[in-house]
């Protein structure tokens, strides 16, 4: 792969904002916006893991456009509003990636969107191939 692929879904801010739900670099590296348990415009799930759950969910969705899955999925990042919801969010975090296990962080911030959302996740994978392989330590 020589050029960049970009994966969008009609959300409406990726038009009001500027920007791709999930960007493939030449390099095979894919990089996954941040996402929320928003679905079809509205909240998906009100606690913490079912949140979670369903943000990944989005990002595994462009995952799947571009051809690839959670077993491809080398880091993720999850921004949370609350240090309570700290348990449940990895909770859902080890239920998805247990058997993966990617590199991963967990931040507390101030706030998302929208102020019912508690969590919002970014997800890279790597799509290992010609002149991008991986390789193990």
């Amino acid at each position: 792969m020589s050029e960049l692929r970009r994966v969008t879904t009609g959300a409406p801010w990726e038009e009001a904002f500027g920007y791709s739900r999930a960007v493939e670099l030449p390099n095979g590296l894919v990089l996954v916006s941040g996402c929320t348990s928003v679905v079809d415009g509205e909240i998906a799930g009100g606690d913490p893991y079912e949140q979670t759950v369903n943000a990944f969910g989005v990002a595994f969705a462009a995952l799947d456009r571009l051809g690839l899955g959670r077993d491809d999925v080398v880091r993720t990042r999850m921004y949370l509003t609350h240090a309570r919801d700290v348990d449940e969010v990895g909770r859902a975090h080890k239920e998805l990636f247990d058997s993966v296990r990617p590199a991963a962080s967990m931040v507390i911030v101030s706030g998302l969107v929208d102020p019912s959302l508690v969590v919002e996740v970014e997800v890279e994978a790597f799509r290992a191939g010609p002149g991008n392989e991986e390789s193990a330590v």
